[in-house]
Protein backbone atom coordinates (compact mmCIF):
# COMPACT_ATOMS: atom_id res chain seq x y z
CA UNK A 1 0.00 0.00 0.00
CA UNK A 2 2.78 2.41 0.98
CA UNK A 3 4.58 1.89 -2.55
CA UNK A 4 1.03 2.21 -4.18
CA UNK A 5 0.65 5.46 -2.87
CA UNK A 6 4.29 6.52 -3.27
CA UNK A 7 4.21 5.68 -7.39
CA UNK A 8 0.57 6.97 -8.26
CA UNK A 9 0.12 9.27 -10.64
CA UNK A 10 -2.76 11.49 -11.74
CA UNK A 11 -4.32 10.06 -15.42
CA UNK A 12 -5.61 13.20 -16.52
CA UNK A 13 -2.35 14.74 -16.76
CA UNK A 14 -0.35 11.69 -18.14
CA UNK A 15 -3.40 11.20 -20.87
CA UNK A 16 -2.68 15.10 -22.50
CA UNK A 17 0.88 14.38 -22.24
CA UNK A 18 0.84 11.07 -24.12
CA UNK A 19 -1.56 12.90 -26.70
CA UNK A 20 1.00 15.85 -27.11
CA UNK A 21 3.63 13.24 -27.39
CA UNK A 22 2.00 11.33 -30.41
CA UNK A 23 1.79 14.54 -31.73
CA UNK A 24 5.01 15.54 -31.56
CA UNK A 25 6.40 12.28 -32.83
CA UNK A 26 4.20 13.31 -36.28
CA UNK A 27 6.12 16.13 -36.24
CA UNK A 28 9.23 14.60 -35.72
CA UNK A 29 8.68 12.57 -38.89
CA UNK A 30 7.62 15.58 -40.65
CA UNK A 31 11.20 16.90 -39.68
CA UNK A 32 12.94 13.75 -41.24
CA UNK A 33 10.84 12.92 -44.20
CA UNK A 34 9.29 16.03 -45.66
CA UNK A 35 11.94 18.49 -45.79
CA UNK A 36 11.87 19.48 -49.20
CA UNK A 37 8.51 21.28 -47.69
CA UNK A 38 10.34 22.92 -44.94
CA UNK A 39 7.73 25.22 -42.92
CA UNK A 40 9.31 28.26 -41.48
CA UNK A 41 7.92 30.59 -38.21
CA UNK A 42 5.30 31.93 -38.92
CA UNK A 43 4.08 29.78 -41.83
CA UNK A 44 3.84 31.17 -44.88
CA UNK A 45 -0.09 30.27 -45.95
CA UNK A 46 0.42 30.58 -49.46
CA UNK A 47 3.32 28.43 -49.39
CA UNK A 48 2.13 25.65 -47.48
CA UNK A 49 -0.81 23.26 -48.46
CA UNK A 50 -3.69 22.97 -46.00
CA UNK A 51 -2.50 19.31 -44.37
CA UNK A 52 1.07 20.54 -43.79
CA UNK A 53 -0.42 23.58 -42.22
CA UNK A 54 -2.77 21.91 -39.61
CA UNK A 55 -0.38 19.11 -39.01
CA UNK A 56 2.20 21.56 -37.70
CA UNK A 57 -0.59 23.81 -35.99
CA UNK A 58 -1.25 20.78 -34.25
CA UNK A 59 2.20 20.73 -33.21
CA UNK A 60 2.25 24.01 -31.90
CA UNK A 61 0.62 22.49 -28.69
CA UNK A 62 2.95 20.05 -27.61
CA UNK A 63 6.32 22.71 -25.57
CA UNK A 64 3.41 25.24 -23.82
CA UNK A 65 1.34 21.53 -22.55
CA UNK A 66 5.00 20.55 -21.79
CA UNK A 67 6.10 23.67 -20.01
CA UNK A 68 2.67 24.06 -18.02
CA UNK A 69 2.27 20.71 -17.15
CA UNK A 70 5.92 20.40 -15.75
CA UNK A 71 5.45 23.71 -13.51
CA UNK A 72 2.00 21.73 -12.56
CA UNK A 73 4.05 18.67 -11.72
CA UNK A 74 6.58 20.91 -9.68
CA UNK A 75 3.92 22.17 -7.34
CA UNK A 76 2.54 18.13 -7.00
CA UNK A 77 5.96 17.35 -5.92
CA UNK A 78 6.49 20.12 -3.80
CA UNK A 79 3.10 19.68 -1.81
CA UNK A 80 2.30 15.62 -1.72
CA UNK A 81 -0.57 14.24 -0.60
CA UNK A 82 -0.73 13.39 3.21
CA UNK A 83 2.77 14.67 3.73
CA UNK A 84 4.15 17.82 4.97
CA UNK A 85 5.16 20.58 1.94
CA UNK A 86 8.69 20.29 1.15
CA UNK A 87 10.96 22.70 -0.63
CA UNK A 88 11.36 21.74 -4.89
CA UNK A 89 14.39 23.99 -4.98
CA UNK A 90 17.31 21.12 -4.99
CA UNK A 91 14.74 18.93 -7.32
CA UNK A 92 14.23 21.46 -9.48
CA UNK A 93 17.81 22.38 -9.73
CA UNK A 94 19.11 19.12 -10.16
CA UNK A 95 16.71 18.11 -12.79
CA UNK A 96 17.05 21.13 -14.82
CA UNK A 97 20.36 20.88 -15.26
CA UNK A 98 20.03 16.94 -16.20
CA UNK A 99 17.65 17.66 -18.98
CA UNK A 100 20.04 20.37 -20.41
CA UNK A 101 22.91 17.92 -19.99
CA UNK A 102 20.80 15.88 -22.20
CA UNK A 103 19.86 18.48 -24.55
CA UNK A 104 23.63 19.12 -25.32
CA UNK A 105 24.02 15.27 -25.55
CA UNK A 106 21.72 12.61 -26.41
CA UNK A 107 19.21 14.48 -28.05
CA UNK A 108 21.46 16.77 -29.89
CA UNK A 109 23.18 14.13 -31.53
CA UNK A 110 19.80 12.30 -32.43
CA UNK A 111 18.90 14.40 -34.65
CA UNK A 112 21.41 13.85 -37.36
CA UNK A 113 23.44 11.58 -35.73
CA UNK A 114 26.67 14.58 -35.72
CA UNK A 115 28.03 17.18 -33.25
CA UNK A 116 28.13 20.08 -36.06
CA UNK A 117 25.97 22.49 -34.77
CA UNK A 118 24.23 22.70 -31.13
CA UNK A 119 21.15 23.45 -31.30
CA UNK A 120 19.36 24.24 -27.89
CA UNK A 121 15.78 23.45 -28.24
CA UNK A 122 12.71 22.34 -25.88
CA UNK A 123 14.34 20.39 -22.95
CA UNK A 124 16.85 22.91 -22.84
CA UNK A 125 14.12 25.45 -22.37
CA UNK A 126 12.17 23.04 -19.65
CA UNK A 127 15.49 22.92 -18.12
CA UNK A 128 16.40 26.05 -17.90
CA UNK A 129 13.11 27.42 -16.90
CA UNK A 130 13.18 24.25 -14.58
CA UNK A 131 16.45 26.45 -12.42
CA UNK A 132 14.72 29.78 -12.60
CA UNK A 133 11.81 27.93 -11.13
CA UNK A 134 14.11 26.51 -8.30
CA UNK A 135 14.99 30.08 -7.10
CA UNK A 136 11.43 31.57 -7.85
CA UNK A 137 9.58 28.96 -6.03
CA UNK A 138 10.49 30.81 -2.98
CA UNK A 139 7.97 34.17 -3.39
CA UNK A 140 4.68 33.59 -2.39
CA UNK A 141 2.71 31.25 -4.88
CA UNK A 142 -0.08 34.51 -5.87
CA UNK A 143 3.77 36.22 -6.64
CA UNK A 144 5.29 33.39 -8.90
CA UNK A 145 1.19 33.24 -10.86
CA UNK A 146 1.49 37.23 -11.15
CA UNK A 147 4.94 37.22 -12.51
CA UNK A 148 3.92 34.53 -14.71
CA UNK A 149 0.80 36.09 -16.11
CA UNK A 150 2.72 39.43 -16.73
CA UNK A 151 5.67 37.48 -18.53
CA UNK A 152 2.60 35.53 -20.74
CA UNK A 153 0.71 38.44 -21.52
CA UNK A 154 3.74 41.09 -22.03
CA UNK A 155 6.52 39.87 -23.30
CA UNK A 156 5.20 40.65 -26.97
CA UNK A 157 5.74 44.34 -25.87
CA UNK A 158 9.48 43.56 -26.04
CA UNK A 159 9.44 42.53 -29.30
CA UNK A 160 10.86 45.60 -31.01
CA UNK A 161 14.06 45.21 -29.27
CA UNK A 162 17.09 43.91 -31.06
CA UNK A 163 20.28 43.86 -30.88
CA UNK A 164 23.18 43.33 -33.76
CA UNK A 165 25.89 40.35 -32.95
CA UNK A 166 28.52 42.94 -32.11
CA UNK A 167 26.34 44.36 -29.49
CA UNK A 168 26.86 43.72 -25.69
CA UNK A 169 23.65 42.44 -24.73
CA UNK A 170 23.20 40.28 -27.71
CA UNK A 171 23.70 36.63 -26.41
CA UNK A 172 21.80 37.59 -23.10
CA UNK A 173 19.02 38.81 -25.92
CA UNK A 174 19.10 35.51 -27.95
CA UNK A 175 18.92 33.27 -24.78
CA UNK A 176 15.84 35.21 -23.33
CA UNK A 177 13.46 36.77 -26.39
CA UNK A 178 14.90 36.41 -29.73
CA UNK A 179 16.29 32.96 -31.19
CA UNK A 180 19.62 33.14 -33.34
CA UNK A 181 23.47 31.51 -32.82
CA UNK A 182 25.33 31.91 -29.07
CA UNK A 183 28.45 30.82 -31.52
CA UNK A 184 29.33 30.49 -35.05
CA UNK A 185 32.98 29.55 -36.50
CA UNK A 186 34.23 27.72 -33.41
CA UNK A 187 34.92 24.47 -31.67
CA UNK A 188 31.02 24.07 -32.31
CA UNK A 189 28.19 26.34 -33.52
CA UNK A 190 25.69 27.02 -31.38
CA UNK A 191 22.51 28.02 -31.79
CA UNK A 192 19.16 28.97 -29.70
CA UNK A 193 16.27 27.73 -30.49
CA UNK A 194 14.23 28.13 -27.84
CA UNK A 195 14.31 31.43 -26.37
CA UNK A 196 13.16 30.79 -22.25
CA UNK A 197 11.37 33.64 -21.61
CA UNK A 198 7.69 33.45 -22.40
CA UNK A 199 8.28 29.69 -21.23
CA UNK A 200 9.52 31.01 -18.06
CA UNK A 201 6.26 32.88 -17.71
CA UNK A 202 4.66 29.11 -18.53
CA UNK A 203 5.81 27.25 -16.10
CA UNK A 204 5.37 29.56 -13.72
CA UNK A 205 1.71 29.57 -14.38
CA UNK A 206 1.51 25.75 -14.58
CA UNK A 207 2.93 25.78 -10.65
CA UNK A 208 0.71 28.79 -9.95
CA UNK A 209 -2.44 26.61 -11.01
CA UNK A 210 -0.65 23.24 -9.18
CA UNK A 211 -3.79 23.73 -6.30
CA UNK A 212 -6.30 22.49 -8.50
CA UNK A 213 -5.21 18.85 -8.18
CA UNK A 214 -5.17 19.43 -4.33
CA UNK A 215 -6.74 16.46 -2.84
CA UNK A 216 -9.24 18.56 -0.90
CA UNK A 217 -10.69 19.88 -4.78
CA UNK A 218 -13.04 17.80 -5.61
CA UNK A 219 -12.88 16.54 -9.38
CA UNK A 220 -16.33 18.37 -10.63
CA UNK A 221 -15.31 21.89 -9.30
CA UNK A 222 -11.85 20.97 -10.97
CA UNK A 223 -13.05 20.16 -14.43
CA UNK A 224 -15.36 23.37 -14.22
CA UNK A 225 -12.69 25.62 -13.28
CA UNK A 226 -10.10 24.02 -15.98
CA UNK A 227 -13.74 24.60 -18.71
CA UNK A 228 -13.91 28.16 -18.19
CA UNK A 229 -10.22 29.07 -18.43
CA UNK A 230 -9.64 27.07 -21.77
CA UNK A 231 -12.98 28.72 -22.96
CA UNK A 232 -11.86 32.19 -21.13
CA UNK A 233 -8.46 31.74 -23.38
CA UNK A 234 -9.91 30.82 -26.58
CA UNK A 235 -12.53 33.68 -26.33
CA UNK A 236 -10.10 36.22 -25.19
CA UNK A 237 -7.68 35.24 -28.03
CA UNK A 238 -10.97 34.96 -30.61
CA UNK A 239 -11.14 39.48 -29.12
CA UNK A 240 -7.37 39.95 -29.58
CA UNK A 241 -6.68 38.38 -33.43
CA UNK A 242 -9.79 39.13 -34.15
CA UNK A 243 -9.63 42.75 -34.35
CA UNK A 244 -5.59 42.24 -34.43
CA UNK A 245 -5.10 44.35 -31.15
CA UNK A 246 -2.02 42.39 -29.97
CA UNK A 247 -0.33 39.17 -29.27
CA UNK A 248 0.68 38.41 -32.45
CA UNK A 249 3.17 40.36 -34.77
CA UNK A 250 1.94 38.93 -38.11
CA UNK A 251 -1.72 40.25 -38.15
CA UNK A 252 -4.70 38.00 -40.14
CA UNK A 253 -5.87 39.22 -43.18
CA UNK A 254 -8.93 37.65 -45.27
CA UNK A 255 -7.96 35.46 -47.98
CA UNK A 256 -9.14 34.55 -51.29
CA UNK A 257 -10.76 31.36 -49.53
CA UNK A 258 -12.16 30.60 -46.38
CA UNK A 259 -9.96 28.19 -45.35
CA UNK A 260 -6.76 30.29 -45.95
CA UNK A 261 -8.14 32.85 -43.98
CA UNK A 262 -8.80 30.60 -40.99
CA UNK A 263 -5.21 29.51 -41.69
CA UNK A 264 -3.99 33.21 -41.67
CA UNK A 265 -6.00 33.47 -38.43
CA UNK A 266 -4.43 30.49 -36.65
CA UNK A 267 -0.51 31.52 -37.88
CA UNK A 268 1.04 32.44 -34.78
CA UNK A 269 4.40 32.96 -33.80
CA UNK A 270 6.47 29.86 -32.43
CA UNK A 271 9.79 31.10 -31.80
CA UNK A 272 9.45 32.57 -29.32
CA UNK A 273 5.83 31.88 -28.45
CA UNK A 274 3.66 34.79 -28.90
CA UNK A 275 0.37 35.43 -26.83
CA UNK A 276 -1.94 34.48 -29.24
CA UNK A 277 -0.04 31.11 -29.67
CA UNK A 278 -0.31 30.30 -25.81
CA UNK A 279 -3.68 31.47 -25.53
CA UNK A 280 -4.57 29.25 -28.63
CA UNK A 281 -2.58 26.09 -27.01
CA UNK A 282 -3.07 26.33 -23.75
CA UNK A 283 -6.68 27.37 -24.19
CA UNK A 284 -6.77 23.10 -25.30
CA UNK A 285 -4.94 22.05 -23.11
CA UNK A 286 -7.10 23.45 -20.16
CA UNK A 287 -9.99 21.90 -22.09
CA UNK A 288 -8.42 18.93 -22.52
CA UNK A 289 -7.35 18.51 -19.30
CA UNK A 290 -11.12 18.99 -17.97
CA UNK A 291 -12.24 16.44 -20.99
CA UNK A 292 -9.47 13.58 -20.12
CA UNK A 293 -10.89 13.36 -16.09
CA UNK A 294 -14.18 12.64 -17.70
CA UNK A 295 -13.16 9.58 -20.11
CA UNK A 296 -12.43 6.00 -19.10
CA UNK A 297 -11.85 2.95 -21.34
CA UNK A 298 -8.83 1.29 -23.44
CA UNK A 299 -7.73 4.87 -25.22
CA UNK A 300 -7.52 6.74 -21.92
CA UNK A 301 -5.23 3.60 -20.73
CA UNK A 302 -2.93 3.80 -23.97
CA UNK A 303 -2.50 7.43 -23.79
CA UNK A 304 -1.53 6.99 -19.98
CA UNK A 305 1.15 4.20 -21.25
CA UNK A 306 2.87 6.96 -23.20
CA UNK A 307 2.69 9.97 -20.50
CA UNK A 308 3.69 8.28 -17.95
CA UNK A 309 7.52 7.74 -19.94
CA UNK A 310 7.67 10.74 -21.73
CA UNK A 311 11.48 11.35 -21.65
CA UNK A 312 12.23 7.87 -22.20
CA UNK A 313 9.51 8.27 -25.42
CA UNK A 314 11.41 11.26 -26.55
CA UNK A 315 14.69 10.21 -26.14
CA UNK A 316 14.19 6.70 -27.95
CA UNK A 317 11.69 7.98 -30.74
CA UNK A 318 14.49 10.20 -31.87
CA UNK A 319 16.88 7.56 -32.36
CA UNK A 320 14.31 5.18 -33.70
CA UNK A 321 13.73 8.01 -36.36
CA UNK A 322 17.56 8.56 -36.91
CA UNK A 323 18.73 5.19 -37.18
CA UNK A 324 15.33 4.34 -39.42
CA UNK A 325 15.81 7.12 -42.15
CA UNK A 326 19.70 6.31 -42.42
CA UNK A 327 18.44 2.66 -43.34
CA UNK A 328 16.40 3.94 -45.98
CA UNK A 329 18.63 6.43 -47.07
CA UNK A 330 21.84 4.02 -47.54
CA UNK A 331 19.96 0.25 -48.01
CA UNK A 332 16.81 1.59 -50.28
CA UNK A 333 17.99 5.34 -51.87
CA UNK A 334 21.35 4.65 -52.40
CA UNK A 335 23.10 7.48 -50.07
CA UNK A 336 19.71 10.17 -50.92
CA UNK A 337 17.68 11.80 -49.16
CA UNK A 338 14.78 9.69 -48.23
CA UNK A 339 11.20 11.62 -48.88
CA UNK A 340 7.68 10.98 -49.09
CA UNK A 341 5.05 13.35 -51.03
CA UNK A 342 2.19 13.45 -49.27
CA UNK A 343 1.23 14.16 -45.25
CA UNK A 344 -0.96 11.36 -45.25
CA UNK A 345 1.91 9.27 -45.53
CA UNK A 346 3.56 11.07 -42.59
CA UNK A 347 0.78 9.83 -40.17
CA UNK A 348 0.59 6.10 -41.54
CA UNK A 349 4.66 6.46 -40.57
CA UNK A 350 4.01 7.91 -37.36
CA UNK A 351 1.10 5.48 -36.20
CA UNK A 352 3.30 2.37 -36.87
CA UNK A 353 6.31 4.42 -35.04
CA UNK A 354 3.63 4.83 -32.17
CA UNK A 355 2.50 1.42 -32.01
CA UNK A 356 5.73 -0.23 -31.74
CA UNK A 357 7.14 2.00 -29.48
CA UNK A 358 3.90 1.41 -27.05
CA UNK A 359 5.30 -1.73 -26.04
CA UNK A 360 9.19 -0.06 -25.03
CA UNK A 361 7.65 2.53 -23.11
CA UNK A 362 5.04 0.62 -21.33
CA UNK A 363 7.61 -2.08 -20.40
CA UNK A 364 10.08 1.42 -19.07
CA UNK A 365 7.24 2.66 -17.66
CA UNK A 366 6.29 -0.45 -14.88
CA UNK A 367 10.01 -0.43 -14.30
CA UNK A 368 10.37 3.08 -13.48
CA UNK A 369 7.03 2.87 -11.35
CA UNK A 370 8.87 -0.12 -9.44
CA UNK A 371 12.23 1.51 -9.17
CA UNK A 372 14.20 3.00 -6.33
CA UNK A 373 16.44 4.62 -8.43
CA UNK A 374 16.07 8.97 -8.73
CA UNK A 375 17.94 9.12 -12.15
CA UNK A 376 15.75 6.46 -13.50
CA UNK A 377 12.89 8.45 -12.09
CA UNK A 378 14.05 11.46 -14.40
CA UNK A 379 12.83 9.23 -17.55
Amino acid sequence: MENKKRTSRIVSIDMLRGLVILIMLVDHVREHFFTHHHVIDPMVIEETSTGLFFTRLLAHLCAPIFVFLTGLSVWLYANPKDKPSRSATAFLLKRGLFLILLEITLVNFSWSASYNTLYLQVIWAIGLCMICLAFLSKLPRIWIGVLGFIIVFGHNLLTPITFETTELGYNFWTILHDRGYLATDSFIDTRISYPVLPWIGVILLGYFMGPLYHHLISAAKRQKILFYLGLSSITLLLILRGWNIYGETLPWETQNSFIKSVMSFLNYTKYPPSLNFLLFTLGIGFLLLSFFERIKGRFSQILKVYGSAPMFFYIIHLYVLVIFHGILIFTINKGKVVQVNYVYQLWLISIVLSILLYFPTKKFSNFKRMSKSKLIKYF
